[in-house]
């Protein structure tokens, strides 16, 4: 069956929250017109709440890193934080004045230190004035970002409720009974004033889960796994992938990982069974990073994939995504062939949305189809080699139709998904069964 199908079958059983959704449109700088069956309102927006910081106290400057990641030049300032990095441009660049004492001269940036005011993270520079154990002190104002809601409310009026401010992971506001959320307006840091990319009008209300044919995948391309299952036998799945897999950033990673929620729900599907739930993971590498590693390493492939021989390996390669066709082909057909040695049976996900600018993407919006070459290139391999895919791209492509921006699931601002991201893939892997 051609890739362009499988797709198609994916989606056919959208369903949307009305046949005509809200309109929303901009109406001033800080105004939305949102119209809904005849029923209009125009809404006035805020602009996204800004914060003084007066003095941080830095008791140890690092040494600013030009060639270092944006976020990762400095230190990163308290105020712009996420988790393990800073949030780009929620700092106030005009406001950031450096000093090694409150009330003292400012010092000169170029000089004592240097900025990298996108990312907002400092350092100071040799020959400059402060030394490595120079405290110093730094005042600046930084934006939190926000979702707001278009509701209409349960007598029929629209409303807007206005969602609590984070530096990097808003959420929509909580509706009283009988509400009903018409789409999310996002409000970023550097925003100016409102244009059409920030407006999320829902067309969704969840991703349009197919209904599974039979034989279910699972079975189609699992049948020594589903067996298992149905006979209540043990049954070994292994986690396998990049940071996204270990997620030891998560509250509660042993919760709500992707694959303890997978396994989780597996368990409630087939409860006579016996799931032993395993994972080797490892942040910042991919697949060519594990074929790498020499005997001993703690991330040999062979020792810590292979020699496991479990049921089924379940692969999340993020970092593999810069890969094209040829070097899928080339490495997933490795793995294809190392699998069927030991008996495992493979379900490939494909990944979850990153950094716009990194996939190319202008807008969260729009964004149905994944422009990696890298997931189509694995869509093609899995259905030329009879492989399970669960599509984690196809979920975050479309969040944008549940009024979601899916950067707002990124507890880096970047590419690593909060729990609720999480639980998208395991929406995905449970499609299969």
């Amino acid at each position: 069956m051609k890739v362009g199908i499988i797709i198609q079958l994916l989606l056919l059983a959208a369903v949307n929250v009305s046949a005509a959704p809200a309109e929303m449109s901009v109406a001033g700088d800080w105004q939305v017109k949102v119209s809904l069956d005849g029923v209009s309102s125009t809404l006035i927006v805020r602009p996204a709440e800004q914060v003084a910081v007066e003095n941080e106290k830095i008791n140890s400057l690092p040494l600013y890193n030009p060639k270092g990641a944006e976020y990762a030049r400095g230190y990163k300032l308290a105020g712009v934080r996420a988790e393990e990095c800073s949030v780009r441009y929620a700092l106030d660049p005009g406001t950031l004045v450096v000093c090694t004492a409150p009330g003292e001269k400012p010092l000169i940036r170029g000089k004592d230190y240097e900025a990298e005011l996108t990312w907002g993270c400092i350092g100071r520079l040799e020959g400059g004035s402060v030394g490595a154990s120079t405290p110093v002190f730094v005042s600046y104002q930084y934006g939190k970002m926000r979702l707001d809601s278009a509701v209409l409310t349960s007598d029929g009026r629209i409303e807007l409720r206005q969602g609590d401010g984070d530096v990097a992971l808003p959420k929509p506001p909580a509706l009283a009974e009988g509400e009903q959320r018409l789409g999310n307006i996002w409000v970023d840091a550097p925003l100016k004033k409102l244009d059409d990319s920030v407006l999320f009008p829902i067309l969704e209300e969840k991703f349009p889960e197919a209904v599974v044919p039979s034989p279910s995948p699972a079975e189609r391309l699992l049948p020594k796994t589903m067996a298992k299952l149905r006979a209540g036998e043990r049954v070994r799945i292994l986690a396998w992938g990049d940071s996204v897999t270990d997620a030891g950033y998560l509250p509660e990673p042993a919760k709500n990982r992707w694959q303890a929620q997978f396994v989780e729900r597996l368990r409630q599907r087939y409860p006579k069974a016996e799931i032993v739930l395993l994972t080797e993971a490892w942040g910042g590498r991919n697949t060519s990073s594990y074929f790498n590693e020499p005997p001993g390493s703690p991330h040999n492939y062979k020792e810590k994939v292979l020699a496991l021989k479990p049921d089924l390996i379940v692969s999340e390669f993020v970092n593999d995504a810069g890969l094209n066709q040829a070097g899928v082909n080339a490495g997933y057909g490795r793995i294809r062939d190392d699998f069927k040695a030991i008996g495992a049976e493979w379900i490939i996900l494909t990944p979850h949305y990153v950094r716009p600018d990194w996939m190319g993407l202008k807008s969260q919006k729009e964004i149905d189809d994944d422009p990696r070459a890298y997931v189509q290139a694995v869509r093609k391999f899995a259905v030329e080699n009879n492989i399970a895919v669960a599509e984690g791209s196809l979920r975050y492509g479309r969040l944008w139709r549940q009024g979601i921006p899916y950067l707002t699931l990124m507890m880096n601002n970047i590419n690593h998904p909060d729990p609720f991201g999480m639980s998208l893939f395991a929406d995905a892997l449970m499609q299969l069964f």
